[in-house]
């Protein structure tokens, strides 16, 4: 992928990520259990939903970063039971690259294995919160593999943000919004998402640990 259009795109990405963190507007909470909070409201990418999910971690932004961050390294396919699979395709910057995630069926069984090709960018801003930001983009270095049904994440990401007060508690705040492809009803859709959110922050407190 060219460098120069990279990170252009990245840079777009991470400009729509950040005002879906700082708008507040149309939000409609969905799911509340142990300290986290996930909430809704459509999505203007796609015809399905934008979803952000709020909660307290225990750890500081830069070691809970470490467990989230998609770069090098990253500890999600050990940790997080809706990653699979994480590779690097393009490694354009430190921050920059093209990754493949690939997950695992779900609901059931209703939802097949996906992958998902995304130009990844971080960010850290003068508060010290470490952000991902994230939108799908076609790679001639992985085409659709069999066996997986391939996904499309629009503009998503997540904050790990500092607690003031609390140096070793973070504040994450992540946003999905999910394209999942194939023939889905909507329902399960509807249903998953905020489910496996939740699961998120479970397994990730547990993995911080």
């Amino acid at each position: 992928m060219d460098p120069a259009l990279a990170a252009q795109l990245g840079e777009a990405v991470a400009e729509k990520v950040l005002r879906y963190r700082r708008d507040e507007s149309g939000w409609k909470t969905c799911r509340e259990a142990k300290g986290v909070s996930v909430s809704w409201r459509p999505s203007v990418e796609f015809p399905g939903n934008l979803y952000r999910g709020e909660g307290i971690v225990n750890g500081t932004p830069e070691n809970v970063w470490d467990f989230v961050k998609p770069l090098t390294g990253s500890l999600r396919e050990k940790w997080d039971e809706n990653v699979t699979s994480f590779e690097i395709i393009q490694s354009i910057t430190d921050t920059l690259c093209v990754t493949r995630t690939a997950t695992p069926s779900a609901a059931m069984k209703l939802i097949s294995p996906r992958d998902f090709v995304d130009l990844v960018l971080v960010k850290k801003y003068e508060d010290g919160t470490l952000s991902s930001n994230a939108a799908n983009v076609e790679h001639a270095l992985c085409p659709p593999r069999p066996g997986y049904v391939r996904g499309f994440n629009h503009p998503c990401g997540c904050f790990c943000e500092p607690v003031p007060g609390e140096p070793n508690k973070t504040k994450l705040v992540t946003f999905f919004q999910t394209d999942l492809s194939g023939y889905l009803p909507q329902s399960v859709v509807d249903t998953f998402f905020p489910r496996s959110m939740a699961g998120f922050y479970a397994n990730l407190q547990k993995a911080v640990r």
